[in-house]
């Protein structure tokens, strides 16, 4: 496994963003293990995620020049981004939407830089049932932007139902013709609880699991 992929299970699990336990999912699913990108609620947390999310862009060597946050988690997460990489030496410009629209002000949905001709990369926490990303997508295609990617935290390498086998996120990719970048996947989950004596006990739940609603990227 890559070193940001055990860095970023190590934070989540100490920022206790990654939990194991009896978790009921949305789609009502009983999940042994439960993730909360809010849980990265400090500085130095939010500043060494932002390291493991440019870390896997950088490895999957994506072409992009600015930042988009959909609302809500996704703002944070792209300022984060930017920042480390300004440290990095690249400044980027960033863009983020509101739920509503303002009517007053400066008005309309889109907050930040211009989005007109530029390769954008969307940054966010987890794709679930795809809803929020389509949205911000149909919102970038509206400004002008063209999407280069996306990129989340997790992939929970889960079917959404049994009629198709590919996950959430592997939907989104086929269907917007771009690609999705995950920091970790329940496939990675499963080699750090392998290797970590302390969660070798949950394991073989994240197996089972796996076993019963894992997609065809989890083998």
């Amino acid at each position: 496994m890559s070193d940001h992929r055990t860095r970023f299970l190590q934070l989540a699990l100490d920022a206790e963003a990654l939990r194991f336990g009896e978790f009921t999912l949305k789609s009502g699913r009983i999940s042994p293990y439960f993730f909360n990108a809010g849980r990265f609620d400090t500085g130095a947390a939010i500043a060494s995620l932002a390291a493991c999310y440019a870390d896997a862009i950088d490895a999957a060597g994506l072409g992009f020049d600015l930042l988009f946050g959909p609302a809500y988690k996704g703002i944070p997460l792209a300022t984060a981004l930017a920042c480390e990489y300004a440290r990095r030496g690249r400044d980027l410009p960033v863009a983020f939407n509101r739920k509503e629209a303002k009517a007053h002000g400066e008005g309309g949905t889109l907050i930040g830089a211009p989005l007109a001709g530029r390769r954008v990369l969307v940054v966010d926490d987890v794709i679930t049932a795809g809803t929020a990303i389509r949205e911000a997508l149909g919102l970038i295609a509206d400004a002008g932007g063209h999407v280069a990617g996306i990129v989340i935290a997790l992939d929970r390498q889960e079917r959404l139902d049994d009629a198709d086998p590919a996950s959430a996120a592997q939907r989104v990719a086929r269907a917007q013709g771009v690609p999705v970048i995950a920091i970790a996947g329940l496939s990675d989950l499963l080699a750090f609880a392998g290797e970590n004596a302390t969660l070798a006990a949950e394991r073989d739940r994240l197996l089972a699991y796996r076993e019963r609603h894992g997609s065809a990227s989890t083998g």
